[in-house]
């Protein structure tokens, strides 16, 4: 900068002096990228009641910015019960790219200072910084732009953060605070529902009637009776069947007297023939070489198990008729079961198939079962707006049952991300802040950005470094303590 362009500023300053009265404190500045931003505050004390800021763009040139929309809010932020204070003040331009903001203060303190300046061009100038009840003027710091910090006239590097404040560390220790630095950590994010189980669809097995006939003895004889595969269910007698047995008793006769003959082969196929049809009508191939053995038809034969589970449908008894097509059990496995869960509309996109999931049990406290979302229902439960979720879950030990409740959390993995307990964060209605432990008691506020939420941790999305320290525990303590602290000092 030229030294007529600082000749310049210097006079453009005095004259704001004396345009808006001499009770004001020297201008903290700061340059946002392209512009330099000038503040000041009156009375230079600032006070509880009525003050004003003032605020003075310039560009690299040193020349008035006369366009800007400029944006000043003055506020404390809410912490523990106490709510927040203050808001956006009202701005008026003063010409010659100056502003005069007015803003109430409502009690001591340290207050948070927030100024923006908008361009036509689309470039925007920050700054943020702080003023305390009874001390003059305020700190100042560059937020966007390609680089600046606050070089208040009247500070010096040494001078403290208005913020920061100092504990005896013995006591720090006796009232249990304690820090820990922020770290990097696996974190994911997910959801949790409440779910169903049920039998695994996919592997319901039904015993159909191929041919009509009369039930005998039913040994599968009451809903939920395990069955092993091949187990007799119940015994049928059918005259087809019996006819057919005939017809494979006499085409065995033929095959036997046929093989003394010079055709031996020639009654070969009548054989398979009536084997197959009684094959195809249920019989069991143990069951066929059975009727072979004793040489004459049995009058009821044995219908058997296809697989091992348990009887879910039962549709015949003692004595019953049944008719061809007819379905006389379902048979369902435990071996591996479904959940059902129930998801809000907001959580299906937090939710995809393939992910893994984790189901707990109430009758089964502290033990948890891996599962994985299979799949996730096109449409939507119309009278409660929530979808379903099938998870598929092994069940070895079959202690899961169908109808049972469960617990479902479904977790989307996030990767590393630098996280603190989230005891350490206070928030404030949008805002979110830690307190950075600075060694030897000294404490200072931060304003941080927080992110996704895992099993007792935050993530911070920026305000923080990997390692700086952080009060973790007895924070809300902490708060309260500065908020008194900085009440009293302003009496």
């Amino acid at each position: 900068m030229s030294d007529r362009t600082a000749l310049r500023i210097v006079l453009a300053s005095a004259l704001l002096v004396v345009a808006c009265g001499g009770d004001r404190s020297e201008p903290a500045r700061v340059r946002a990228g392209s512009v330099e931003i000038a503040a000041s505050v009156a009375p230079r004390d600032s006070r509880v009641g009525a003050n004003e800021l003032f605020v003075e763009l310039r560009d690299a040139q040193g020349q008035p910015i006369t366009d800007a929309h400029v944006e000043v809010e003055v506020h404390m932020p809410a912490m523990g019960a106490m709510a927040g204070m203050g808001g956006p003040a009202s701005v008026e331009p003063a010409g010659d790219g100056r502003y005069r903001a007015k803003y109430q203060i409502d009690m001591g303190g340290t207050w948070q200072v927030a100024i923006r300046a908008h361009r036509p061009s689309g470039e925007m100038a920050e700054a943020e910084g702080s003023l305390t009840v009874g001390t003059p003027g305020l700190r100042l710091e560059a937020t966007s732009g390609a680089a600046g910090t606050a070089e208040p006239e009247k500070t010096t590097a040494e001078e403290p953060h208005p913020g920061e404040f100092r504990f005896d560390p013995s006591r720090l220790r006796q009232v249990g605070i304690r820090s820990e630095p922020a770290t990097r950590t696996e974190i994911a994010t997910g959801v949790r529902a409440v779910g169903r189980v049920t039998w695994d669809e996919t592997a319901l097995h039904d015993v159909t009637m191929r041919v009509g006939g009369f039930a005998g003895d039913v040994a599968a004889d009451s809903l939920g009776a395990p069955v092993t595969r091949g187990q007799v269910l119940f015994q049928l007698y059918s005259p087809d069947l019996y006819a057919a047995q005939r017809e494979y008793l006499e085409a065995l006769r033929s095959n036997a007297a046929a093989a003394k003959s010079s055709a031996p082969d020639r009654a070969r196929s009548l054989v398979g023939a009536a084997e197959r049809r009684l094959r195809l009508w249920g019989i069991e191939p143990g069951d066929v070489a059975a009727i072979a053995r004793q040489g004459a038809p049995l009058e009821y034969l044995p219908i058997r198990a296809p697989i091992a589970g348990y009887v879910v449908e039962k549709e015949i008894v003692a004595g019953s008729a049944v008719e061809m097509g007819q379905r006389v059990y379902r048979i369902a496995p435990l071996d591996r079961v479904w959940i059902e869960a129930e998801l809000y509309e907001s959580e299906l996109s937090e939710v995809k198939a393939g992910m893994p999931a984790r189901v707990e049990l109430p009758y089964l406290p502290g033990r948890r079962f891996d599962a994985t979302v299979a799949y996730v229902y096109p449409s939507l439960q119309a009278d409660r707006r929530t979808a379903r979720v099938r998870l598929t879950l092994a069940n070895p030990d079959q202690i899961l049952r169908p109808d049972m409740y469960a617990t479902v959390s479904i977790e989307r993995p996030m990767g590393t991300r630098l996280t603190v307990p989230d005891t350490a964060v206070l928030r404030a209605g949008e805002r979110s802040f830690v307190f950075l432990d600075l060694g030897e008691g000294r404490l200072r506020p931060q304003r941080v950005e927080v992110g996704a939420t895992s099993e007792g941790r935050v993530e911070i999305v920026s305000g923080l470094d990997e390692g700086q320290l952080v009060v973790a525990s007895g924070t809300f303590l902490v708060s309260g303590e500065s908020r008194l602290r900085a009440a009293l000092e302003s009496w």
